[in-house]
């Protein structure tokens, strides 16, 4: 054994004293170091926190004034009237949805060539012409509002952006000048008389459509297959409801006041419960969080559909079943894959997976599978195959640390009873150690909730809600998510806008998100040593 010379005694009995002189003993010192860290993280989530909640609060206030905006530009009045528009244009694409499924039920049983079934099928696109043109009359009132209410907003912004320069040339200490920016506030009362004038010409043109309308449904054709013609009987009922709500609509039109003040929680729940995020129209911006939550979520339960087999198989055949040449090839593999780049990951997914699983939905014999074949290769089945990937290794690694504490005399209790090796697995290793999997399986859900390239890269960037009423084939739809719109946009939006305050609520969503699944994860580990004991 070495023994301490002279001097490093001496140097150590030296800065002891030092610490004693700062009223700190040397394990006061160690324990301050090392309690450091947990301070600093403290202080730095306390920081995020607070710089979070700081831009990201001043959005509400200000989407309260931007849907004020909406209301007394008159474009909420357009838009009721744009809505059964739009819900004419949806039967019309039912229309032609039936259509194609005529088509193809004529070419597929080989009786009629393309050319043939295209002429048998002239009477019925006489028929979704004359639906589609009945729109014609609601659609010009529609165009010619729009353009009222767009000149008023933009007369309003404008006003507005003056009355900003007059305050800087204020701040500025040139009064003179700001004395030169004249401002002609906007009398909306005045404006919308135009547009609301347009009211009986609206309500005799809506007649005019109800009759064509009615006319049309009356002369539908019969259409020879079974299936077909009840998607017709279908479409009729559409139609009868849609007509059914033509007075409602005169209604709201007659009721609507520019004036009726917006209620300051609706700021909050159009972006909770919002179903549009529409920025930079020329119309109106909607700033709603239910597309990118869905597509997260969506993207995530695929990950984790995939990576919950693969990460916790792995981890229990390495753990119980592998050799040790088995091991010291195994675990490396899996752990290298948390070092590839999330962007290599997602140009691998846009030039090799997403093509390559195109391709596969192609294949004849796989058509039964939900969603085959598809045609988009950036989607939520190719965003959530790398996500897989990438929690794959988290899921086995702390799926493994936790098979590692399981006591050994367990297993060997189990063996000493004559369970054989699988039945020690399923029935003691894994039931013992169930607290720490869940752990893991939370901590990969951590892992790709947070992960931002793969998805901005492979998901496909639609934002919208996916059709749920595809079943399993939703998984082939694109979508958007929250941290992928946050760093498609972020790079691009003025500091302060409404729109730069929005992305950073979408950043609190995510917020609150982590806070959940984390809070879920201790109740449940929770529990379970609760009913362990």
């Amino acid at each position: 054994m070495d023994v301490p010379s002279a001097a490093t005694s001496a140097g150590f009995l030296a800065n002891k004293s030092k610490f004693h002189l700062l009223g700190l003993t040397l394990d006061d010192c160690i324990r301050v170091f090392f309690g450091g860290n947990a301070v600093v993280s403290v202080v730095v989530l306390a920081l995020i926190t607070i710089f979070l909640f700081k831009e990201g609060f001043g959005f509400f206030g200000q989407n309260e004034g931007n849907l004020r905006v909406y209301r007394q530009a008159g474009l909420e009045y357009v838009d009721i009237i744009r809505a059964q528009q739009d819900d004419h244009t949806a039967l019309t694409r039912y229309l032609s949805d039936l259509r194609v499924r005529q088509f193809k039920t004529m070419v597929g049983a080989g009786k009629l060539s393309p050319a043939a079934a295209n002429q048998a099928l002239a009477g019925f696109d006489d028929f979704a012409g004359r639906f589609g043109d009945a729109v014609g009359p609601i659609r010009g009132i529609v165009s010619d509002l729009t353009e009222a209410a767009t000149a008023i907003k933009d007369k309003f912004i404008n006003v507005e952006n003056h009355k900003e320069e007059r305050r800087q040339l204020l701040a500025a200490g040139k009064a003179a000048a700001a004395a030169a920016v004249v401002i002609d506030n906007v009398d909306f009362s005045a404006e919308l008389k135009p547009l609301l004038a347009t009211l009986p010409a609206y309500k005799e043109a809506n007649a005019e459509f109800s009759r064509q309308l009615t006319a049309v449904l009356a002369d539908a054709p019969v259409l020879p297959a079974a299936e077909l013609q009840v998607r017709m009987e279908r479409f009729k009922q559409l139609v009868r409801e849609y007509l059914a709500g033509f007075p409602v609509v005169e209604q709201k039109l007659a009721a609507w006041d520019y004036t009726r003040p917006v209620p300051w929680y609706q700021a909050f729940t159009s972006f909770i419960f919002g179903r549009e995020w529409l920025t930079a129209s020329f119309w109106q911006d909607w700033y709603g969080v239910i597309p990118l939550f869905i597509g997260t979520l969506m993207v995530s339960a695929v990950a984790l559909v995939l990576a919950v087999p693969l990460g916790v198989g792995a981890a229990i055949y390495v753990n119980q079943i592998a050799t040790a040449t088995e091991q010291r090839f195994i675990k490396p593999g899996i752990e290298f894959i948390s070092a590839i780049p999330s962007v290599v990951l997602g140009f691998f997914g846009i030039a090799v997976l997403g093509q390559a699983l195109r391709a596969l939905s192609q294949v004849t014999w796989l058509a039964w599978v939900p969603g085959f074949p598809f045609s988009e290769r950036l989607n939520i089945l190719t965003a959530g195959c790398l996500l897989a990937l990438i929690a794959v290794p988290t899921i086995f690694t702390l799926a493994e640390d936790a098979l590692n504490n399981v006591p050994r005399s367990f297993k060997e209790a189990s063996f000493a009873l004559g369970a054989s090796r699988l039945q020690t697995i399923i029935k003691i290793i894994v039931p013992a150690s169930l607290s720490g999997i869940i752990s893991a399986v939370l901590l990969g859900l951590g892992r790709v909730v947070g992960e931002t390239m793969v998805v901005l890269l492979c998901a496909g960037n639609r934002i919208a809600i996916p059709d749920f009423t595809a079943g399993l084939a939703v998984i082939t739809q694109p979508v958007h998510t929250m941290t992928g719109i946050i760093a498609q946009e972020m790079g691009e939006v003025v500091h302060g806008s409404i729109h730069y305050r929005a992305l950073f609520v979408v950043g609190m969503v995510l917020f609150f998100l982590s806070l959940l699944i984390n809070y879920l994860a201790q109740r449940v580990v929770r529990r379970y040593r609760i009913s362990i004991g």
